[in-house]
């Protein structure tokens, strides 16, 4: 089987080195496709650079694992609970560091592995944006999604889940 469904409880968060923002970030991040079982998916809009949508994204603490990585910056970015089940995808992609993100890495790294999650909901939800990070947001059926995504990765794991939307995949029942 592909994919793996995850337990969705995250661990209570500690102020533990891991916690704790570095200089520089980590050239490690994760992917999260929210989507809907009717086919919609989550799209936001980044504050810097501007005009670049995306879906959840983030980098991985010191020391975090991907998953829960992912439950993190699902919290952070929308407002949607680690209660999710979170698909692992069992995907990622090494990509080169763009200019825009230059500076926030350490200088002897130039490229970034992505992990892919997703997260299968009944319908719509209201998204609590990170006002620091997203200006606005959008669902948008697959099709659309794909035009408005400005990553490759981001278009790629699209294509990936776009079959499965009326699948027997788990939904997410309390996020």
């Amino acid at each position: 089987m592909p994919f793996l469904i995850t337990d969705s409880i995250s661990p209570p968060m500690k102020t533990t080195p891991a916690t704790i923002r570095p200089e520089y970030k980590r050239p490690a991040s994760v992917l999260v496709v929210v989507f809907t079982r009717a086919g919609e998916c989550l799209l936001m809009r980044r504050i810097q650079p501007q005009r670049f949508w995306q879906s959840v994204t983030g980098s991985l603490r010191p020391g975090e694992n991907p998953r829960h990585a992912a439950l993190r910056e699902l919290r952070e970015e929308t407002g949607l609970l680690g209660a999710a089940h979170l698909i692992n995808l069992h995907q990622s992609r090494l990509f080169p560091i763009i200019q825009a993100w230059r500076q926030r890495y350490a200088k002897h790294h130039h490229f970034n592995r992505e992990y892919w999650f997703g997260v299968c909901l009944p319908e719509r939800r209201f998204i609590r944006l990170n006002q620091a990070e997203h200006s606005e947001y959008r669902w948008l059926r697959f099709d659309r999604a794909l035009e408005l995504a400005n990553s490759w990765t981001n278009r790629a794991a699209l294509r990936l889940l776009a079959p499965l939307v009326n699948s027997s995949l788990p939904i997410a029942s309390a996020v």
